[in-house]
């Protein structure tokens, strides 16, 4: 029996936490904290946004894998400045990936 089909809701929830510890490692650099936040509420918002709009659809299997690939690179992720870098390209992936714009 196969596993069931996660819903969109699911994906953005994860997405939304991993870009929160994203967040967490830009804020290590001192000097950048305001600007690391901003963004991350900012995209935060954006996918919650999408969540509350399609988060009943199931996830197209594909969609799923290459979500759980995009979330193990920014989870490799150990330098504060490349995490910073990413605050803005991760949640970019996730929404194309999800058939938005970015």
């Amino acid at each position: 029996m196969l596993p069931p089909t996660p819903l969109l809701r699911d994906l953005l929830e994860r997405a939304v936490v991993t870009h929160r510890d994203l967040a967490d490692r830009g804020e290590e650099i001192e000097d950048e904290w305001s600007y690391v936040n901003d963004l991350h509420e900012a995209w935060a918002a954006r996918l919650a946004e999408v969540s509350d709009r399609r988060g009943d659809e199931p996830c197209d299997p594909a969609v799923v894998i290459a979500l759980d690939e995009a979330i193990a690179e920014i989870e490799a992720i150990a330098d504060p400045h490349r995490a910073i870098d990413w605050l803005s390209t991760f949640p970019q992936i996730v929404l194309i990936a999800v058939g938005e714009p970015a």
